[in-house]
């Protein structure tokens, strides 16, 4: 039988048009169901957990909540066979911080579905540093991969690179021998770019030309797109035949605007990047990638570590552009993390 009084949550709530969030104590009698109940270690900071703070974030339909679509934690009690108490594991997507109670929380009660036990050479730290932004990235690389898009067949664009998906995308291509090309709205994080990786550093301003044309000179052998919008028309339109793009943002604009000559012609992919409903067996491929060959050597320096009550702070941040690689959130402590 567990025993826990009470602990601490970052909790999200609603009084007329007023969104609100602050560290509330909660009970396990206030968590929903699910067959795992998780002592969470770590989670990190996303776009989506800032758009869940915010009134018109279009992520949270009922209060309150707990925010947080990313958790790494240590199974207290489980009524799924396949996990034991003691079991380190991690969860990303899927409803956690959506419609389900998320990682901003000492504990989590989740279905058993999502979890994802954390591979051997990965610690809960490092599987929180990548998170949900690791993840896409990682999807994005073994997309690129799949489509045959080999490090000798020319430059790698990444967009919104200094962004946690883009950075992550920079350190993992660069470590497979990819010449990666990062394109940013931050002139003074060239350096920054330089040391995770990058051969070049691009203005984003040089991807949206005056007019797209429907084929443009080849540049790119593939793309890694955090961007959309009016960019990914160019990045489409310059991309080296037989390339791949994977997009999986949209800070630029949710619209496209193209022809069907890049792909008839040229015969480039473009691929969406859908981390929320991966499936189990491609999650545990990519985590189990994610403790090797696509573990950056500069992962330890790639994120800053924070408290669970200085998520307010990181989330203005975020909403206003200012934030760069990724916020590791320490929620709570544990031998041998």
């Amino acid at each position: 039988m567990i025993l826990i009084k009470a602990f601490k949550a970052l909790v999200v709530e609603q009084s007329g048009n007023d969104v609100t969030s602050g560290i509330r104590e909660m009970t396990i009698e206030d968590l929903p169901s699910g067959e795992l109940l998780i002592q969470v270690v770590y989670s990190s900071v996303n776009y989506k957990d800032a758009l869940a703070c915010i009134a018109n974030g279009n992520v949270v339909k009922t209060y309150p909540f707990i925010p947080g679509i990313d958790l790494a934690g240590i199974v207290k009690s489980s009524t799924d066979g396949r996990f034991h108490e003691g079991d380190e594991v991690l969860i990303t997507g899927y409803e956690l911080g959506v419609s389900h109670y998320g990682g901003f929380s000492e504990y989590a009660r989740v279905s058993s579905q999502w979890a994802v036990k954390l591979p051997e050479g990965l610690s809960m730290k490092e599987a929180m540093i990548f998170g949900t932004a690791g993840f896409t990235a990682a999807l994005s690389v073994q997309e690129l991969q799949d489509g045959g898009v080999n490090a000798d067949q020319g430059p790698i664009l990444v967009t919104g690179a200094t962004g946690g998906v883009g950075s992550m995308a920079v350190a993992m291509l660069a470590k497979l021998g990819y010449e990666v090309v990062a394109s940013t709205g931050k002139a003074e994080q060239k350096e920054h770019l330089m040391k995770l990786g990058a051969a070049r550093v691009i203005s984003r301003d040089e991807l949206v030309p005056e007019k797209v044309r429907a084929l443009d000179k080849q540049l790119w052998a593939g793309a890694v797109d955090c961007v959309g919008g009016k960019s990914l028309s160019y990045i489409l339109s310059s991309t080296r035949y037989g390339g791949t793009v994977a997009i999986s943002g949209l800070t630029g604009g949710a619209e496209l605007a193209t022809t069907v000559f890049p792909f008839i012609l040229r015969g480039i992919r473009l691929i969406g990047i859908d981390s929320v409903m991966a499936s189990m067996e491609k999650r545990v491929r990519i985590w189990n990638r994610l403790t090797s060959e696509l573990k950056p050597a500069m992962l330890n320096s790639m994120y800053t570590e924070i408290a669970l009550e200085q998520i307010p702070g990181v989330v203005q941040s975020i909403l206003k552009g200012q934030a760069q690689g990724r916020t590791l959130v320490k929620i709570s402590s544990c031998k041998g993390t």
